[in-house]
């Protein structure tokens, strides 16, 4: 693939907790480092833990993938204030200059966590079949507006008592007909899915051709601990 002429490109994965972010994010660097120049920034409030784990994976050299401590509900460092995710990017940016794709991986959230387009260029959504198969149908703007959602751990399906077409089904209504994949590191046809979305949002992108979408502001929720995020105060944007 031709060399970036600008800046990398900035791809964020979203989801709750549990989903299979890291190994989503695992599963492309592993399959695509020969191909692109890619770093990694990972969100957790108070360790490293996923960072950790994509370093003990090999899927990328150590110093590629780099730990934000967010010291704060995860979605707050992705929409609300991107201070200490963007200068992570920048920072690899400028210490492997080029990359052609960092993927910023956010804190396990609830179905309403969205990214900035101050921060990434595009968004995956993940869920996962063992969330339960009417999930999709809950919505929220990660579902409904992410660039992409997958529809994890696929294998999982009849273990867990949930159809996999209905839930892929539900996904693609939720979402207008916007891209859905099915997902499992078992099936070499999803994998391909995954990554053919990939190189060809990254074409785009090179191309001058892709416009960063803002999924919208999270709805109003609640946290255990009593305390309630309304995001009255995101700035809009005007992205197409």
């Amino acid at each position: 693939m031709p060399e970036n002429p600008t800046r990398s490109f900035r791809l964020g994965v979203a989801g709750p907790v549990g989903t299979g972010k890291s190994s989503l994010i695992a599963l492309l660097c592993s399959r695509l480092r020969e191909e692109l120049r890619i770093g990694v920034v990972t969100n957790d409030i108070y360790t490293d833990e996923d960072a950790r784990f994509l370093r003990s994976a090999g899927v990328l050299e150590p110093e590629r993938i780099r730990a934000v401590e967010t010291g704060a509900c995860p979605h707050t460092a992705i929409r609300d204030d991107v201070t200490m995710n963007l200068l992570a990017v920048e920072d690899l940016e400028a210490d492997f200059d080029p990359l052609d794709l960092v993927l910023v991986e956010s804190g396990g959230d609830n179905l309403t966590a969205t990214f900035s387009p101050a921060l990434v260029d595009a968004q995956i959504f993940v869920l996962d079949v063992a969330g339960g198969g009417d999930v999709a149908r809950k919505g929220g703007p990660g579902i409904a507006r992410a660039d992409l959602l997958v529809v994890n751990k696929t294998d999982l399906g009849p273990y867990v008592g949930v159809d996999v077409e209905r839930m892929r089904a539900d996904a693609t209504a939720a979402r207008g007909g916007r891209p859905v994949v099915a997902l499992s590191r078992t099936d070499e046809a999803s994998i391909a899915d995954l990554t053919g979305w990939l190189r060809g949002v990254l074409a785009e992108f090179r191309g001058g051709r892709h416009e960063p979408s803002d999924p919208g502001p999270m709805a109003p929720h609640f946290h255990a601990d009593g305390t309630s995020h309304t995001h009255e105060h995101d700035h809009p944007h005007t992205h197409a």
